[in-house]
């Protein structure tokens, strides 16, 4: 519960800022129009199906889940099996392309024989990738008429998701001030700016009227936890350069937030993936961008009387609006002059490339890796929060959407989209973890380059359909389907 005279964290009003040419780092071609990536797009699910049956053929389940790709074939990687969802909702969304029902077919059989353990996982904040990728797409798909889908199979699909929300809100540690976040894999004193998009889960389960139940049957909102996390996303882990966030600049994400668990103080800012806490891991920054879009697309539709008290519904769109543009600003701000961004923003080696910023990126460079898989991700949420202020009649609006489609066509043609059918993935350049040193270095190079992952690949096909959706004039993609009517 809220203890009494506490309040939602808010913030004033952004400041309205007049750009003048040459403040974006990032060059936006604002006469870029959604047509033009169409050629683009076809080619790219030509080689996606390539890569999906390639890999589908070539791949034992026995050896675990893909996760990224050494010299051009996927590997494994233990940790936590988030990429698995990923693996097979590509499958899925292949079909949502293409309209290939054997492709359908394969996604529903390798969901149903294999993502069940995903939805009972007690122990990871991914459940809002694994789980909405396979079976929320799947009821998405049904919801919209894709195809013909049993009533038992749908209720099945929704049994799936309303457990594997509850599971996901039971992961709860709370703050000094009674409100709480999902914690992270890594224990209860960690809050991941990952898990913003994850929510998903929680938003599905809560349109489908599913509760978190807890002791003497105590029901426990998914939608209150989803606001919760999502307010304490923006407190902690999303700088605003006011008040705490003075000394920091806006847009800045940490990718970790770090509390006692005695008596849930804020203690630091922390990086796992990244390289420092006061530096921003640009696939942190981008689930961030993503995930505020998705969850303002969402909760416009809930109604004002779901909100907790605590968290009035305007309030709550108030700040997870500034959150998206503020990091959104952000990526534009801080990444190289095609939109493609390198790995952290702080990188020791970026000193050596000059005005990185100021030019397209280096994949191929001596010093520091780009991340693909963030322009991939950060891409979607541009569109998706230009596609929102758009439907508020709000002049910013062509900004993101042209920013997210100019990232959109780098990553639609080389040296991005990975054209050699004996390489499995499909975003070339992606980086999972550089701290740790898991990432490939081609022979005779010093940095990580040329390789996939499996979420990089998942993201661009969803940016890819998204797309598709904007020039074909289809119903917008959204995570919850047609439940709340077209967004945007």
């Amino acid at each position: 519960m809220i203890k009494r005279g506490i309040h939602p964290f808010r913030a004033k009003e952004d400041v309205v800022v007049v750009y003048g040419k040459g403040f974006f780092h990032m060059i936006i071609d604002h006469k870029l129009r959604v047509q033009e990536l169409a050629p683009a797009i076809d080619r790219l699910f030509a080689l996606s199906e390539q890569k999906i049956r390639n890999l589908q053929a070539s791949w034992d389940p026995s050896k675990g889940t893909p996760v990224f790709t050494v010299e051009g074939r996927y590997t494994t990687r233990g940790w936590t099996e988030w990429t698995q969802g990923f693996q097979y909702g590509s499958i899925i969304l292949q079909f949502d392309a293409t309209g290939d029902e054997s492709l359908l077919g394969l996604g529903r059989r390798l969901t149903l024989d294999h993502m069940a353990p995903h939805v009972t996982h007690i122990g990871v904040h991914d459940h809002g990738f694994n789980n909405v990728s396979t079976y929320g797409n799947l009821w998405r798909l049904a919801l919209e008429g894709r195809y013909n889908a049993s009533e038992w199979e749908v209720h099945l699909y929704e049994l799936a998701l309303k457990a594997s929300a509850a599971v996901q809100a039971s992961r709860w540690a709370l703050t000094h001030d009674g409100t709480g976040y999902i914690y992270s894999f890594n224990g209860p004193q960690s809050l991941f700016v990952d898990t913003i998009r994850t929510l998903r889960i929680l938003a599905l389960g809560h349109i489908l009227g599913h509760h978190l139940m807890g002791e003497a049957d105590e029901k426990i909102s998914l939608l209150s936890r989803l606001i919760e996390h999502a307010v304490n996303t923006a407190k902690y882990n999303v700088y605003f350069g006011e008040g705490r966030d003075a000394y920091d600049i806006r847009g800045r994400v940490a990718h970790e937030a770090v509390f006692n668990t005695n008596n849930g103080q804020f203690r630091c800012p922390n990086s796992q993936q990244g390289y420092s806490p006061f530096s921003t891991w640009t696939r942190g920054l981008a689930w961030a961008i993503t995930g505020y879009a998705e969850q303002l697309e969402f909760l416009i539709k809930v109604p004002e009387a779901d909100f907790p008290r605590a968290f009035p519904k305007a309030d709550v769109l108030n700040l997870f609006l500034r959150a998206a543009k503020a990091t959104a600003d952000f990526y534009i701000e801080h990444t190289a002059a095609d939109g493609i961004p390198y790995w952290d923003t702080g990188a020791p080696g970026l000193v050596h490339l000059g005005d990185y910023y100021e030019k397209p990126a280096d994949p191929y460079n001596d010093w520091e890796p780009v991340d693909s898989s963030a322009a991939a991700i950060a891409a979607q949420g541009l569109l998706r929060l230009g596609a929102f202020l758009s439907a508020q009649n709000n002049a910013e609006s062509e900004r993101y959407t042209a920013a997210g489609l100019t990232v959109a066509r780098t990553l639609f043609q080389e040296p991005y989209l990975s054209t050699d059918p004996e390489h499995q993935g499909l975003l070339l350049h992606s980086v999972y973890h550089r701290p740790n040193g898991w990432d490939h270095i081609p022979s005779g190079s010093r940095i990580p380059h040329s390789e996939s992952s499996m979420w990089g690949d998942y993201h661009l096909r969803e940016l890819a359909v998204y797309i598709k959706r904007m020039i074909e004039g289809g119903s917008y993609l959204a995570f919850f389907g047609p439940c709340f009517g077209q967004s945007g």
